[in-house]
């Protein structure tokens, strides 16, 4: 059986720096972009009373559901003793880590007064998911630290199921949390559903191990280290599984939302009228993230693909951002009903859907959050050993069979 090591991206070759300036160069049209938006304020962009939430919190939303689903692979390792996920362990803490960093850089600067971000974090208003979610992320980021640690110091890989336990479950309340800034929100309809928790549960799952592929992918492609198709299809299939999880629980949200007539209105609106909301649910939520990546992945002709998988996790990114999209902007699009059941006339916009259309400096914004995530991915694969040397099938399929035959003899 071949020893699993672990090593450093060499970095010095011209596709590295080639990558890190490019990354670089969007962090920068993001960082310039959050300055003009603090300093000729929110005026340049698509956001107004109505719609608060622009297109940089979908990027945020998206990057942070992801890196809760990102930390997947770790667990399924650790937690659930699946020994051929185990090489890919750190690879997933380091992806974690980095996603939830980039989506949280955005929010800060998304607040139009960064320096605000003091209040939020000297005044707490426990009866508000908003104060429970900064702890939630904090903790997030140091529990995976610490996970990470446990991982690559080897006199310490004995509390790593205990360590990755933990880890577990606060990414479970996180994304529960996450989700449930939406569930609460009763005033707009779109939103106002339990079922939203566990659905940012699964769809962190989906979100992440399509990152997560990707960019195991692309390391291995660049650096030349071998990646085993046993490996690959197991996060296929693995992702398949979610993708298809995502779907259902889409199909439930509004099948419960059908049923109810208070919700009527809103739900044509987003399914059968909505414009670009529409077209962005059906197109984008469901056809681009579920549909055809499960025809990639299981279809005959595609399966064993590696191309295909590729492809079918880059579906579930586009997927996932128009999902994100149709439930952030079209969420708020909808008129909010505060006072349910009655009727309400006034001249502040009642019963009148609310316009909006995103502006090239949330965009930028929402690009360099995800630029600064890569590159954090990008230079800690340089300074530390997060990727084994192979993962080739003669490397990963052995180890796993061999433990699969020791928990078998121990059991017996």
């Amino acid at each position: 059986m071949s020893a699993l090591h672990f090593r450093e991206i060499d970095g010095r070759g011209a596709g590295f720096w080639a990558l890190a300036v490019l990354l670089a160069a969007f962090l920068a049209a993001g960082l310039t972009a959050a300055w003009f938006m603090e300093h000729i304020g929110h005026i340049i962009t698509g956001m107004t009373n109505q719609v608060v939430w622009g297109m940089p919190h979908v990027f945020a939303v998206f990057l942070i559901v992801a890196a809760s689903g990102a930390l997947n692979v770790a667990s399924i390792a650790s937690v659930f003793g699946k020994v051929a996920y185990k090489p890919l362990a750190r690879l997933s803490g380091l992806l974690a880590i980095a996603l939830l960093v980039g989506g949280l850089t955005i929010l800060v600067l998304d607040l139009g007064r960064p320096g605000h971000l003091i209040v939020a974090l000297t005044h707490y208003n426990f009866r508000s998911i908003f104060a429970w979610n900064i702890f939630l992320y904090t903790g997030f980021v140091v529990v995976s630290g610490f996970y990470l640690w446990v991982m690559m110091e080897r006199r310490l890989n004995g509390y790593a199921r205990m360590v990755g336990t933990v880890a577990f479950i606060w990414r479970l309340i996180l994304t529960t949390g996450t989700g449930s800034i939406f569930g609460f929100l009763a005033a707009r309809q779109p939103y106002d559903e339990a079922i939203m928790a566990p659905m940012f549960i699964v769809m962190s799952f989906s979100f992440g191990l399509a990152v997560f592929i990707l960019v195991l992918m692309a390391a291995c492609r660049g650096t030349r280290r071998p990646l085993g198709d046993d490996t690959l299809m197991r996060l296929k299939n693995l992702l398949g599984v979610f993708a298809a999880g995502v779907l259902y629980f889409l199909l439930a949200l509004h099948i419960t939302k059908l049923y109810q007539a208070q919700f009527a209105g809103a739900e044509a609106f987003l399914l059968w009228n909505g414009g670009i909301y529409t077209v962005l649910f059906w197109f984008g939520a469901v056809l681009l993230g579920a549909v055809v990546p499960l025809l990639l992945f299981w279809l005959p002709q595609t399966r064993r693909s590696r191309a295909a998988v590729g492809w079918g996790a880059a579906s579930v990114i586009v997927g996932g951002l128009a999902l994100m999209y149709d439930i952030i902007i079209g969420g708020q699009a909808w008129p909010l009903s505060i006072f349910p059941g009655m009727r309400v006339s006034s001249s502040f916009y009642d019963g009148v859907v609310n316009f909006y259309a995103p502006s090239l400096p949330e965009c930028a914004l929402g690009l360099g959050g995800c630029a600064l995530a890569l590159l954090i991915i990008l230079f800690g694969l340089k300074l530390l050993p997060f990727l084994p040397e192979s993962l080739a099938d003669e490397v990963v399929a052995p180890r796993a069979a061999g433990a699969d035959v020791r928990a078998a003899t121990s059991s017996a």
